[in-house]
């Protein structure tokens, strides 16, 4: 029975060892490497996109806190306000 036992456990590592190292050698070939380059770029593209929006809501909330933005009616505001 313990023979047994420890037989399971041995084909379950070795199941186990087996699926790790093809997932490891399908990660290190070239499609492998072309998929982790994709993943960073679409990475860096989202990071720099999320980064772009930001800056632009705080440039908006900062023009509206100053007053810097011209209204359609043409009233000065801005550094033209300031200037008079």
């Amino acid at each position: 029975m313990n023979r047994i036992i420890w037989m399971g456990i041995g084909v379950a590592i070795g199941v186990i060892a087996f699926r790790k190292l093809t997932e490891a050698q399908s990660t290190l070939g070239p499609e492998g490497l072309n998929r982790a380059v994709g993943r960073l770029a679409d990475g860096v593209y989202d990071f720099a996109d999320a980064v772009r929006v930001g800056m632009r809501e705080r440039e908006t909330e900062l023009r509206t806190a100053l007053g810097v933005d011209a209204s359609a009616d043409g009233a000065v505001t801005g550094r033209d306000a300031l200037r008079r």
